[in-house]
């Protein structure tokens, strides 16, 4: 892979491997070193061939990993509250920032499907193959962190579906 390539994958990918590696992470330095060796293991692979859906798969595969080879560290040091995450990262209206906060306490396994879900747009099959479990695990995930989201923020007895 050319500078040339990796530094397109970046612009084009890097919102995504950072908010991502943000949600799983809850800190931002350790956010920002997932998205540094996910771009480094990329530079390594030689992808200069895969097109756009496969690239962001792979990246985002390679964030869940790297996610979880850091979260020993993550259990030995503090974690850096979301409310000073750098302004990049933060909702801009109260509203938001209240449903962000939840989900920030969301378990981890319930926090990254709704960021998956909602914050990249994957549809549960997506989803699943991307963290190897089933389809319909992922919409039980969805279903209840949207019930502990609810429970949390006090919403609406409405469900909806998920794809």
């Amino acid at each position: 892979m050319t500078e040339q390539e990796l530094s397109n994958a970046m612009g084009t990918f890097g919102g995504t491997v950072y908010r991502l590696a943000l949600c799983r992470m809850q800190n931002a330095a350790d956010a920002e070193d997932v998205y540094q060796d996910v771009f480094l293991r990329l530079l390594e692979q030689g992808a200069s061939r895969w097109d756009g859906e496969h690239l962001k798969a792979w990246l985002v595969r390679t964030t869940l990993n790297r996610c979880a080879d850091l979260g020993r560290l993550r259990r030995r040091r503090g974690a850096l509250p979301l409310e000073e995450v750098p302004d990049m990262a933060q909702p801009v209206d109260e509203a938001a920032a209240e449903l962000w906060d939840a989900v920030g306490r969301l378990p981890e396994k319930l926090r990254t499907v709704v960021h998956l879900f909602y914050g990249e747009g994957y549809e549960s099959g997506e989803i699943g193959a991307l963290l190897g479990v089933p389809a319909a695990t992922v919409r039980s995930r969805l279903r209840r962190a949207r019930a502990e989201l609810k429970t949390v923020l006090g919403g609406f007895d409405d469900e909806e579906s998920v794809s």
